[in-house]
């Protein structure tokens, strides 16, 4: 079997609502590439990745010279060929090598009749848990949902997600309103659903100090970690010393250089563990059995996924002892996907692990090409900007105590107008 050709899709798959984070906003769809790898026997393997566009369709097709040839079954020799870390040195190419590994595990399970899962060891779980991503959202006028701001309205969210997909646990997206708002809102979740698990995430929007301040202000909420309240590996590490409660990062953590780093420092308690920020499938299982060792906490990442990615997070959750947190998914936000069939389905809080071979997945073809055409229409849009404030940007930290800029003063006013309902 060798690949004799790849290509690169760029789709846009709305979102019920667009969602708000601390350093911008999902713009009510999400943008990603889909990538299929063929070979000379006629099988098609996928991929995913996030962003789209020329840029990104065009970074894949440089990758042409090193797969045209190339057994998809020698996965290793696949990693090195393109994160090489002296060779790429300038042009990290981590994130395409996630989506070509995807279609090569897929490739190879279809070759040999297994599953993704069963290259990383075999299955230990046949479902994987998945907690609720609560975002503050805009409202959208073509579906008629979001709008949620308050602690009253994320509660009925939550209400609202818990019975329809039956989750147990909740995971707020803070940073997007002052630290007390979230603070407000996250004892209100707690005290909805007592018997329930809650994780708060502001995105690194925060200085120590005040994550410090949220942090033992929450200490008596059955917590399962403290997301990235603060940057960096050292505030981190602060942090942790002060507060009562696991702490957990997705984003000063994200490859094995890192990961040494933070178990010599003792720096953060759980790894999250993104199956593209990892560079792969492979990649980021390998990091589970270092945390395993190390008695390390982990759960499984999520930066945006359609179905093919979520097949990569399904399949590492089924391989993997150590999961002992839910799993995080943007997936419920969406309003469709590129399978066939449709979406996957959440059974009491848990998506089922796919039964076919490979990644288990199939595209849909005129769903491809629906989204191709809208993303052709709408184009992309900047993650760290926001559509409805567009003089507004990130600073980090924000703080109760900052001193705002000029376009920050504007952002304040607004969200205290937000919060008492006054538009």
């Amino acid at each position: 079997m060798k690949i004799v050709d790849l290509r690169a899709t760029t789709v846009a798959v709305p979102l019920e609502a667009p969602l708000r984070h601390a350093n911008g906003a999902h713009w009510g769809r999400f943008v990603r590439t889909i990538v299929e790898v063929e070979t000379d026997d006629g099988l098609i393997g996928l991929g995913e990745m996030g962003g789209g566009g020329e840029a990104a369709e065009t970074s894949i097709r440089a990758l042409k010279p090193y797969l045209v040839g190339h057994d998809p079954l020698q996965l290793e020799q696949l990693y090195w060929k393109i994160c090489n870390p002296t060779a790429s040195l300038y042009n990290n190419r981590a994130q395409l090598h996630a989506a070509i590994e995807f279609a090569c595990m897929d490739l190879a399970g279809k070759k040999l009749g297994i599953r993704a899962c069963d290259m990383l060891g075999g299955a230990l779980r046949e479902e994987v848990r998945f907690a609720s991503y609560l975002f503050y959202r805009y409202a959208d006028p073509k579906t008629g949902l979001g709008g949620e701001e308050t602690a009253d309205q994320m509660v009925a969210a939550a209400r609202k997600l818990k019975r329809e997909h039956g989750f147990r646990s909740h995971k707020l997206k803070g940073g997007v309103f002052p630290p007390d708002h979230d603070l407000e809102v996250y004892l209100a979740l707690a005290a909805e659903f007592p018997e329930d698990s809650f994780r708060l995430d502001p995105n690194a929007a925060w200085s120590v100090e005040e994550s410090i301040r949220i942090g033992r202000a929450i200490e008596t909420v059955r917590n399962d970690y403290f997301e990235d309240p603060c940057w960096g590996l050292e505030g981190m590490r602060r942090v942790r010393s002060f507060v009562k409660i696991p702490t957990a990062t997705n984003t000063v953590v994200v490859n094995f250089e890192q990961l040494a780093a933070c178990i010599r420092l003792n720096a953060i308690d759980v790894i999250l563990l993104d199956t593209t920020f990892w560079g792969g499938l492979r990649q980021a299982w390998k990091a589970t059995v270092v945390c395993e060792k190390f008695q390390w906490g982990i759960s499984i990442h999520s930066s945006g996924e359609l179905g093919i990615q979520l097949a990569t997070m399904l399949h590492l959750g089924a391989a993997i002892p150590n999961l002992t947190f839910a799993a995080d998914a943007h997936y419920h936000h969406l309003t469709d996907d590129i399978l066939k069939g449709g979406k996957m389905k959440y059974v009491d809080g848990k998506i089922a692990v796919p039964t076919g071979n490979g990644l288990g997945v199939e595209l849909d073809r005129d769903k491809l090409q629906l989204y191709a055409e809208l993303f052709r229409s709408t184009g992309g849009y900047a993650y760290d900007r926001d559509p409805q404030r567009p003089q507004w940007f990130a600073v980090v930290p924000e703080t109760r105590f900052a001193e705002p800029n000029e376009c920050r003063r504007g952002q304040k006013k607004e969200r205290s107008q937000n919060i008492s309902g006054r538009k």
